[in-house]
């Protein structure tokens, strides 16, 4: 009874963390953030919501090739690394399979025995990894590494596939945000780029009474010879104009 009563209060216990752990998450995330802050400040975070973790780290995949984005500690990469050169683990198998895996060092071993060596010179005892899916460019694993000795069990899993759920909505949300500023600081920059071409042009037109696509051609022209971008050229013929006047 009493054995019964301590799992239920351990189980709590564990369900308030991750739900601090969300809180927290979403109360920091800010739509001018970058997606590696976002990613780091995820990684750091989801050590409370699963409270045997020691260490984490972000694997992504880019045209296939593993990497990883961002880890709380130094031997996280030494894992992930080693799981990266032999091409087998926890991490890549949750990243390809897009699904959870809960290992213990023992188990490794014996189904990746490739890098079973790396982890033991970490004290890895038990692995936990999530597939994170931002979009088709940003998708891997959130992985979790115990060295406490407590491994990782079913509540330990569930409380990461829920973190890792809500993670996935704030990573995209800031990605959004992410490309909606990319998106208009090329939109300005070709704002700008066509108001100094268009500057340019009527100069030309004006000196030398020709059409707009005369004066177009020219700048071309000049931009072939000069080995400059259309619109360094402008910039150049429309300052030099100016100073003259």
């Amino acid at each position: 009874m009493e054995d019964n009563l301590l799992r239920e209060r351990d189980a709590v216990r564990r369900v308030d963390d991750v739900t601090d752990a969300l809180d927290r998450l979403a109360g920091t995330f800010v739509e001018e953030e970058e997606l590696l802050t976002a990613l780091q400040r995820v990684c750091r975070q989801v050590i409370h919501a699963v409270p045997d973790a020691e260490i984490a780290s972000i694997t992504l995949l880019r045209d296939g090739t593993p990497y990883t984005a961002t880890a709380t500690d130094d031997s996280a990469h030494q894992v992930d690394h080693a799981q990266y050169e032999a091409g087998r683990g926890p991490c890549l198998e949750a990243a390809r399979t897009g699904e959870l895996q809960r290992v213990r060092a023992t188990e490794v071993a014996h189904r990746w025995p490739e890098f079973a060596a790396a982890a033991a010179e970490c004290s890895v005892v038990a692995y936990l990894s999530a597939p994170l899916v931002v979009d088709h460019q940003y998708h891997g694993s959130l992985n979790l590494y115990d060295t406490g000795g407590n491994s990782f069990g079913a509540l330990d899993a569930a409380l990461l596939d829920l973190y890792t759920a809500a993670a996935e909505g704030a990573l995209r949300s800031t990605l959004r945000h992410q490309v909606a500023r990319e998106t208009m600081s090329q939109l300005r920059a070709a704002l700008t780029s066509r108001a100094v071409i268009d500057q340019a042009k009527g100069i030309l037109m004006a000196l030398h009474c020709i059409e707009p696509e005369e004066a177009f051609g020219l700048l071309v022209k000049a931009s072939q010879e000069q080995n400059l971008k259309l619109k360094e050229v402008a910039q150049n013929f429309v300052t030099a104009a100016t100073q003259q006047r």
